[in-house]
């Protein structure tokens, strides 16, 4: 328990005054990260920022706590410290404005409180600062450290200044820059919010339900399941202590604890794990079992446990054998329909397309899910929607409970064309999400859009979930006649030309020109 000692102002005056907007609040958090460059890896940035907000976010509404119980007990600075008048405990000598005290070794100044603060909370926050290099003075030398600190102090962050709804969506925020920086490597823990939408819209979960993420990267499913329960009328707080996630990378799980709790979620459990070889939420011999499943699984993940698999204890294995060494993604929704409530479990998971139609192992699975039936829709989607692929993805829908008029059939979308083109990633667009819940909702046949497939048509084709096969793009009525192809096939011989003659024009400066025409034409 921290002692109670009259507190000192963490920020100074002007800092104070007033709430923050969303956009002031985004503005704030990109200039934090801006502090970084030079200093740190963009692809790292997310393992300093994150917990540096966190500390001040919490240290700011333990000192808000404060003062509202000081004020409610009559000056009792006593009362005031009581572990029941805060969210979480924060020793003494370790709150922000202690940190920021420090002139020198700041990093270990922080990484002190850090473990404090997370020994303090070991149910909520242990393990949730990270393992991030805050004493490496090469990446991060007192004056960075102290630039980035007094930075944060220019603003109260306490909930009075900023509710938890604004600072959920600015965290989001943060976590989407973070992701646009990096490219390649945040397709490890982010998915495009428009893709997450249209997973839980077609989940539909409702209040009470509980709902499980076995690869939950930042927490945005889990995020948008809240979002979605609110839009729809209902109470958030039905939900709490219904929300699971798992989470191999320590730094991914550490951020979406972050981001459950910087939306006011009080109750959720995320941990840290490899989800295929140690599932972290069972029962006994049995995997727990949940209402709504979704997750957006690390493509064709190899070495992930193929060996274990074979014998494994949670009888994953059983929904059609083990999938290959090189590729996990039958795993996964062998994992996830295990772990879906009999009867009535809803499952969405994203899959590389590939998954729809390879041979061997994988053909062996889709034949056994297929004959369950329990595969309700395959929507195909745009190439290049997520970060560090350009690959086409599809999103699987399974039911435990299929609706009568559904039983013995499956829904095939292909959105490939459902897209807005950017320079170096395509998205969806709020229309085209709107469009491929419309077809899957509606669950009809639309010409170049939808098709109902039978479970026989589907075993006419050795089980191939390939969409093509059973639903093309529209005919949008363009064609290219010859003369089009000639005229195309002329300018760009031209083009070739022309960048042939001004490179050997270059060369030519340097004396190159023979040499290169004689390389060239080898």
């Amino acid at each position: 328990m921290a002692v109670a000692v009259e507190p000192s102002p963490v920020q100074e005056p002007s800092a104070a005054a007033g709430r923050l907007s969303l956009s002031e609040l985004e503005q704030y958090l990109a200039r934090a990260a801006d502090l970084l460059r030079g200093s740190i890896d963009q692809a790292d940035f997310k393992a300093y920022i994150f917990p540096l907000m966190f500390f001040k976010r919490i240290s700011d509404v333990y000192m808000e706590e404060f003062d509202q119980a000081l004020e409610e007990s009559g000056g009792d600075y006593e009362f005031a410290a009581f572990a029941e008048n805060h969210r979480f405990a924060i020793p003494d000598g370790n709150q922000w404005d202690d940190v920021r005290g420090h002139a020198e070794n700041i990093g270990t100044a922080l990484q002190t409180a850090f473990r404090e603060i997370e020994k303090a909370n070991p149910e909520t926050l242990y393990g949730i600062f990270g393992n991030a290099s805050w004493t490496n003075r090469d990446k991060l030398p007192d004056r960075k450290l102290a630039d980035l600190i007094e930075h944060f102090s220019t603003r109260t962050l306490s909930n009075d200044a900023v509710p938890p709804d604004v600072f959920g969506n600015a965290y989001e925020y943060l976590i989407k820059r973070f992701a646009d920086q990096s490219n390649k490597k945040a397709g490890e823990y982010y998915t495009p919010r428009s893709v997450v939408g249209l997973l839980i819209n077609i989940l539909d979960p409702q209040e009470g339900e509980s709902v499980y993420d076995p690869a939950c990267g930042t927490g945005g499913m889990l995020i948008e399941v809240i979002e979605h329960v609110k839009a729809a009328g209902g109470s958030p707080k039905t939900l709490w202590g219904k929300l699971y996630g798992q989470e191999r990378v320590l730094a991914t799980s550490a951020i979406a604890r972050m981001n459950l709790l910087l939306h006011g979620i009080e109750d959720f459990k995320i941990v840290r794990e490899d989800t295929l070889r140690n599932p972290a939420f069972y029962t006994g011999n049995h995997l727990a079992r949940f209402d709504c499943v979704v997750a957006n699984p690390p493509f064709s993940l190899k070495n992930w446990g193929e060996t274990e698999w074979g014998s494994d204890r949670w009888g994953r294995n059983t929904l059609g054998g083990v999938p290959p060494k090189g590729y996990a993604d039958w795993a996964w929704v062998e994992h996830m329909l295990t772990s879906a409530r009999p009867g009535s479990g809803r499952v969405a998971v994203v899959l590389p397309q590939g998954a729809l139609f390879r041979q061997g192992a994988e053909t062996r699975i889709r034949t056994h899910i297929l004959g369950a039936d329990v595969v309700d829709a395959v929507i195909g989607l745009a190439p290049n929607l997520f970060y560090g692929t350009g690959l086409a993805a599809c999103v699987l829908i399974l039911r435990l409970g299929k609706p009568a008029k559904q039983r013995g059939k499956v829904l095939f979308i292909n959105g490939e064309k459902l897209f807005k083109r950017g320079r170096n990633q395509n998205t969806l667009e709020p229309e085209h999400a709107q469009q491929l819940l419309d077809a899957y909702r509606s669950y009809v046949e639309i010409d170049g859009l939808a098709h109902v497939a039978t479970l026989d048509e589907i075993a006419g084709n050795d089980h191939n979930l390939n969409i093509p096969l059973y639903v093309a793009p529209a005919n949008t009525g363009e064609k290219l006649t010859l003369a089009d192809a000639l005229a195309n096939l002329d300018a760009a011989h031209a083009n070739t030309s022309k960048t042939r003659a001004a490179l050997e024009a270059e060369l030519a400066k340097w004396g190159l020109g023979q040499q290169s025409g004689r390389e060239m034409s080898a």
